[in-house]
C-alpha cells in the first residue's frame, strides 16, 4: 500500500481551505466595523516663534452631532494670525471618541487676506481627517503644528 503525502490528501486540503476561509472571516468584522463621518470646525491661529491655536467645531457621525474641542501648539518661523474654516471628512473610525487625539503636520505657507488649503491628517486611534479649508488673515509660517481634537 503507497501512503499519499500529507499535503496532497483531500481532507488535509479541504481542512487547510477552511481554515483559511475562518481567519479570511474573522479579519473582516474589524475592517467592517471602521466608519467615516462628516467633521467641520474653525480654528484661530497666532503667532510670533511659538503659536498657539483654538477652535471649536461638529462631528457628525450615525446621525448624530458631537461638538469639538480644537487646541494646538506650533514652534518654528510664524508671524501672524489666521482663522481658517475647515470641512471634511473622519474616517477609520468605529466611536466618535476615536476621533479624539492629537494631529500632528509641517506646514510652510503664507496666507494674506483670503486663501485656500486642503490637508490629510491621522491620529495615534488611525482616524484620518481629508480637510478642505478656506483662511483669512496675514501669516507666514514654517512650522510644526499639533492639533488636538477633543469630543466634548
Amino acid at each position: 500500500m503507497r501512503l499519499k503525502p500529507l499535503f496532497r490528501a483531500p481532507l488535509f486540503r479541504a481542512a487547510l481551505a477552511a481554515l483559511s476561509v475562518a481567519f479570511a472571516a474573522s479579519s473582516l468584522p474589524a475592517i467592517a466595523r471602521a466608519d467615516s463621518g462628516g467633521i467641520t470646525f474653525s480654528v484661530v491661529k497666532a503667532g510670533f516663534v511659538i503659536g498657539g491655536s483654538a477652535g471649536s467645531g461638529m462631528l457628525f457621525f450615525h446621525g448624530a452631532r458631537y461638538p469639538l474641542g480644537i487646541g494646538g501648539l506650533s514652534y518654528g518661523f510664524t508671524f501672524g494670525a489666521s482663522h481658517t474654516y475647515f470641512r471634511g471628512t473622519v474616517s477609520h473610525i468605529r466611536r466618535p471618541a476615536d476621533v479624539n487625539g492629537v494631529y500632528a503636520a509641517g506646514n510652510v505657507g503664507a496666507a494674506v487676506g483670503r486663501g485656500a488649503q486642503a490637508i490629510v491628517l491621522t491620529n495615534q486611534n488611525g482616524a484620518v481627517l481629508t480637510l478642505t479649508g478656506r483662511s483669512v488673515g496675514a501669516i507666514v509660517s514654517a512650522d510644526l503644528n499639533g492639533l488636538v481634537l477633543t469630543v466634548k
